[in-house]
C-alpha cells in the first residue's frame, strides 16, 4: 500500500479508489497510531470531523466516524466547514485529531481524507507512513462503554467565523466585495465572516447542492468572478476553492491578483508592522521570479520549498517564520492559523486596503510578474521525470538559453497523474516556445 498518502492526504475517485472500506480502515489506523504516540493517554480520545459539500462526503463521513468510534474515539461532527475551520476547532476544542473530507479544488467526483494532529497541524511523513503500515492489522476492539460517542457540534461555523473576525482590528466598512464560494465548504462561513468584519458582500456560487462544487467557479475558474466584480462596481473580488484553504483575488477592473502578489502584499504589510518573523517569507519553487525580485527590493528574505502547502508549513515551523504561501493562493499566516485559510487571507487583504486607503491593484503593483507559462502533460509516466537523461539535458539547455532573465521548472504533480512544465521568460512568446518544446520532449520520453 505504498504512496497511499499524497501531498495533501489521501485523494481519489469517491467510491472508486476511495471507498467507504478504505475510509474506515484509515480512521482506525490513524486512531491507533496517534494513541500509540501517547496523545490519548489519561483521557478518552476525541476527534473532530468536517467535510466539504460533495455528496460523497456523506458516506465517507459515516465510514470515518464508524472507524474512529469503533476504536474508542469520541467524535464531534462539525458538518460542512472549511479545512482551516476544522484545523482551528481541532485546537480550540482540545481534540486529539481532526479529519477533513475534501478533494479541495478537484472536480466533484473526487474526494479526499486529510488528517490533522493535535493543535490542528497536518501529519508529517513519518506519521502517515505509520498509519499506512498499520492498515488492517489485528487489534483488540473495545466493547460496551469503551466504544466512542458521536455528537453533532452545531456551533462550528459560528465559532470559526468569530475566530476569523477576531484576527482583524480595522473595520472594513465601505468596502464592497464579491466572494466566489466555489459552491463549497465556505458558502456559509465566508460571507458571514466578511460581513461581520464590516464589508458589504455579494456572494456568488454559494448555493451548493452536493454536485456543483468547483463546477466552473472558484479559484480555478475566475471568469465569473471577474465579470461580477466589474458589473457590481465592487472594490475587489475573492475566489475560494472547494475547501476554502486557498484564495485568489480580482481587482476592480477584473484583473487577477494571484497568490504571489497576495503574498507580496501581506509580507510587506507585516514587515512594516514589525511582525514578519525574521523578515522572511516562505514560498515554493513555483513562485514567479518577479516575486523574489519584489521581496529583495523590500528587504525581505525568501525561503523556497517544494510545491505543496505541507512543505511551506514545514519550512515555516523549522525557521519560526510567520508567513508563507503558494502561487495557487494557499497562504499561511501562522499567527492565526495552522494551515492555509482563504477567508482569513481575504480579510487581511481587505484590512490592508482599509488601513492604506489603496486599491488591491495599487497594492499588487509592488510586484511585476514575468510572463509565466504552465503546460500540464498528461498520459506520461510522471515517476521518471527526474531521472530521464535526455529530458534533463533538454531542461539544462533551456535553462542556459534563458539565463538570468527566466527559468524552467519541471515536476511531477503530487495530486494528479501528469507532469508540469513551467517556464518564465521576458516575453510570453519566448516562454510559450520553450515550454511547448519541453512538453514535446516529456511526451516523447515519458509516454506510457
Amino acid at each position: 500500500m505504498a504512496n497511499l498518502f499524497g501531498t495533501d492526504g489521501v485523494r481519489g475517485l469517491a467510491n472508486g479508489a476511495l471507498t467507504a472500506e478504505l475510509a474506515l480502515d484509515l480512521s482506525v489506523a490513524a486512531a491507533h497510531v496517534l494513541a500509540d504516540r501517547g496523545e490519548f493517554s489519561g483521557h478518552r480520545p476525541l476527534a473532530v470531523v468536517g467535510r466539504d459539500t460533495r455528496i460523497s462526503g456523506q458516506f465517507l463521513e459515516a465510514a470515518v466516524v464508524a472507524g474512529l468510534a469503533s476504536a474508542g474515539v469520541d467524535v464531534l461532527l462539525l458538518g460542512v466547514l472549511p479545512t482551516p475551520g476544522v484545523a482551528y476547532l481541532t485546537g480550540a476544542l482540545g481534540a486529539d485529531l481532526g479529519v477533513m473530507l475534501s478533494a479541495s479544488h478537484n472536480a466533484m467526483p473526487d474526494n479526499g481524507i486529510k488528517f490533522l494532529a493535535r493543535g490542528g497541524v497536518k501529519l508529517d511523513d513519518t506519521i502517515e507512513d505509520a498509519i499506512e503500515a498499520r492498515m488492517r492489522e489485528e487489534w483488540q476492539r473495545p466493547t460496551g462503554g469503551d466504544v466512542g460517542r458521536v455528537t453533532v457540534h452545531d456551533t462550528a461555523v459560528q465559532e470559526y467565523v468569530d475566530h476569523l473576525v477576531s484576527t482583524t482590528t480595522k473595520p472594513l466598512a465601505g468596502l464592497r466585495v464579491v466572494l466566489d464560494c466555489a459552491e463549497g465548504a465556505a458558502s456559509d462561513a465566508g460571507p458571514a465572516a466578511l460581513e461581520a468584519a464590516g464589508a458589504s458582500v455579494t456572494a456568488i456560487h454559494a448555493q451548493p447542492d452536493g454536485l456543483n462544487i468547483n463546477d466552473n467557479c472558484g479559484s480555478t475558474h475566475l471568469d465569473n468572478l471577474r465579470a461580477a466584480v466589474v458589473k457590481d462596481g465592487a472594490h475587489v473580488g475573492f475566489a475560494l476553492d472547494g475547501d476554502a484553504d486557498r484564495c485568489l483575488a480580482v481587482d476592480a477592473a477584473g484583473n487577477v491578483v494571484d497568490g504571489d502578489q497576495i503574498l507580496c502584499i501581506l509580507a510587506t504589510s507585516l514587515k512594516e508592522q514589525g511582525r514578519l518573523a525574521g523578515d522572511t517569507v516562505v514560498a515554493t519553487v513555483m513562485s514567479n521570479l518577479g516575486f523574489n525580485r519584489a521581496m529583495a527590493a523590500a528587504g525581505i528574505n525568501v525561503v523556497s520549498t517544494k510545491v505543496g502547502d505541507r512543505y511551506v508549513l514545514e519550512a515555516m515551523k523549522a525557521g519560526s517564520f510567520s508567513l508563507g504561501g503558494e502561487q495557487s493562493g494557499h497562504v499561511i499566516m501562522s499567527d492565526y492559523a495552522t494551515t492555509g485559510d482563504g477567508v482569513l487571507t481575504a480579510l487581511h487583504l481587505l484590512e490592508r486596503m482599509a488601513v492604506t486607503g489603496q486599491s488591491i491593484a495599487s497594492l499588487a503593483s509592488a510586484m511585476t510578474r514575468l510572463p509565466q507559462v504552465l503546460v500540464n502533460v498528461k498520459g506520461v509516466d510522471k515517476d521518471r521525470c527526474d531521472s530521464d537523461d535526455v529530458l534533463l539535458a533538454a531542461v539544462d539547455e533551456a535553462t542556459a538559453t534563458l539565463g538570468d532573465e527566466g527559468r524552467v521548472l519541471l515536476r511531477a504533480s503530487g495530486t494528479e497523474p501528469l507532469v508540469r512544465v513551467m517556464v518564465e521568460a521576458t516575453s510570453e512568446t519566448e516562454a510559450h516556445a520553450v515550454a511547448d518544446k519541453l512538453a514535446d520532449v516529456v511526451r516523447e520520453r515519458l509516454s506510457l
